[in-house]
C-alpha cells in the first residue's frame, strides 16, 4: 500500500487546494449542521462555482459537464474539499446517490434533461425509499403503482426523506406488483416533487432541526417514459443506489477525537485516566479507519471497484461519534443539556452531534444490516434464513 502521491495526482491536490483557498475559508473544527434557506442559497452558489470550474463531479465525462478525471483525483478532491467550510449537504443525495442511478439506468433524454442542471446546483433531488414499514428491509415497501395507459398512477407514503422540502426532483421505488415476491416486484421511477399529489411534511427533529420528511403521494401520475430500468426490475436499480448511499454516508459529519481533546484541555478532563484511556480509543478507531479507507484508495489507483468492505466506515464512524459526543456532554455535566450555540463549548456541536448521531446510525443501512453484509459478502458466511424469499408479497402478514 503506496500513500504517496503519484506526481500526477500531487499536480491535481495542488491543484485543488489552490482553488478551495481562493473561494473557501479553512474548516476551524466540526459545526453545527445547518438546513435554513440561507444554507441552501450558499450551497448552490458553492455548487455552480465548483461546476463551473469543473470541480463539482471528477469522474463524470465532460459532455454531462464532469471533469472527466480519474476515481483517484476525485478522492483527492474530497480529501482536499473537507478540510474547508464547503456547503455541501443539500447535494450529496443528488449527486452521490440519484443522478448516478438516472445515469446508469435513465435514457439519453434522461441524462440530457436532468445531469446538467444538477451538477450546476439548479436542481435538487431526494431519495424516496424507506416507509413506515419498510425501513431497513426496504422490499417490504408498500407505496403502489397502477399502471392506466401511458402513465402510472402512484398512493402511499414515504418517510425520514432527507431534503424532500426542498428537492426539485426525486427517485421513487414503487410496488408495481404484489403478486410476485417481494424483491420482484419492485419498479423505479423519477418523480416530479412540485407536481399536484405530492405533499411533503418536514419532521421535527429532537435537535430542533427538520431535515427529515414525510411523503405522502394520492394519485400522482408519471409517465412511463419516466422510468429507471425495466418494470419489476426496480430492486436491480435501488442496488446500485444503495451502494452509493453507503459510500455517500461512510464518514461521520461531526467532532472526532482532537475536538473532544480540545474541549478536555478547558474541562480540566486530561487528568482523568478513564477519559484519557477512552481517548486513546477514539484515536486508534480513527487512525484505523483511516488505513481502511487508504485500501479503497489503493483499489481505485489500480483500476479496480471497491466492493460491500465499504459498509464498515459506516458503522465504525456513526458509533464512535455518538460515543464522542455522550462523553462531552457528561463532561459538561448539568451544563451539557443546554443547546445555545452562542453560550457553548464549540458551538453546541457535540450536542447537535449526539442527537444527530442514532439517525446516522440508521440512514444508508442499519447497524445489523451493514454487520450482514460484511459477514455474507465479505467474510462469506452463511447467509440469513428467509422463508419469504419465495412467497408473493400479498401473501405475507404484515402489521
Amino acid at each position: 500500500m503506496d500513500f504517496n502521491d503519484t506526481p500526477e495526482e500531487a499536480a491535481f491536490r495542488k491543484e485543488a487546494n489552490a482553488f478551495l483557498s481562493k473561494h473557501l475559508e479553512l474548516k476551524a473544527g466540526a459545526k453545527p449542521r445547518q438546513a435554513n434557506e440561507s444554507a441552501l442559497a450558499r450551497a448552490k452558489a458553492w455548487q455552480k462555482t465548483k461546476a463551473e470550474n469543473k470541480f463539482a463531479q471528477i469522474t463524470w465525462p465532460k459532455e454531462w459537464g464532469g471533469r472527466g478525471g480519474t476515481s483517484m483525483e476525485a478522492v483527492i478532491w474530497g480529501q482536499e474539499e473537507a478540510k474547508y467550510d464547503a456547503p455541501t449537504g443539500p447535494f450529496a443525495i443528488g449527486l452521490g446517490m440519484c443522478i448516478p442511478t438516472v445515469i446508469a439506468f435513465g435514457s439519453e433524454e434522461h441524462k440530457k434533461k436532468y445531469v446538467q442542471k444538477a451538477l450546476f446546483g439548479e436542481e435538487v433531488w431526494c431519495q424516496l425509499f424507506s416507509e413506515p414499514s419498510a425501513g431497513s428491509d426496504v422490499a417490504g415497501l408498500k407505496t403502489r403503482a397502477v399502471k392506466d395507459g401511458d402513465e402510472w398512477v402512484i398512493n402511499g407514503q414515504k418517510v425520514w426523506t432527507s431534503g424532500a422540502h426542498y428537492s426539485d426532483y426525486g427517485i421513487l421505488l414503487v410496488r408495481t406488483d404484489p403478486k410476485v415476491p417481494k424483491h420482484k416486484g419492485l419498479t423505479m421511477f423519477i418523480v416530479n416533487m412540485k407536481q399536484p399529489g405530492v405533499e411533503v411534511r418536514p419532521i421535527h427533529q429532537a435537535s430542533g432541526g427538520r431535515e427529515f420528511n414525510e411523503v405522502y403521494f394520492t394519485d400522482v401520475r408519471i409517465p412511463d417514459s419516466d422510468r429507471l430500468g425495466e418494470v419489476g426490475a426496480g430492486w436491480k436499480v435501488a442496488l446500485v443506489t444503495l451502494m452509493n448511499e453507503r459510500l455517500a454516508v461512510g464518514g461521520s459529519p461531526g467532532p472526532d477525537w482532537g475536538e473532544i481533546m480540545a474541549y478536555a484541555k478547558t474541562a480540566g478532563s486530561m487528568d482523568d485516566q478513564a477519559f484519557r484511556e477512552k481517548l486513546a480509543d477514539w484515536y486508534v478507531a480513527a487512525q484505523g479507519y483511516k488505513l481502511t479507507k487508504f485500501r479503497t484508495q489503493t483499489a481505485l489507483s489500480r483500476g479496480q471497484t471497491p466492493g460491500p468492505e465499504n459498509s464498515i466506515g459506516k458503522i465504525i464512524t456513526a458509533n464512535h461519534l455518538q460515543d464522542i459526543c455522550n462523553s462531552a456532554i457528561e463532561m459538561q455535566d448539568h451544563y451539557g443539556i443546554m443547546t445555545d450555540t452562542d453560550k457553548m463549548p464549540a458551538d453546541a456541536i457535540f450536542q447537535q452531534s449526539f442527537m444527530w448521531a442514532p439517525g446516522l446510525r440508521i440512514a444508508g443501512g442499519t447497524d445489523e444490516i451493514l454487520k450482514n453484509i460484511i459477514a455474507e459478502r465479505v467474510l462469506g458466511l452463511p447467509q440469513d434464513v428467509r422463508v419469504d424469499k419465495d412467497r408473493a408479497f400479498d401473501e405475507m402478514k404484515s402489521g
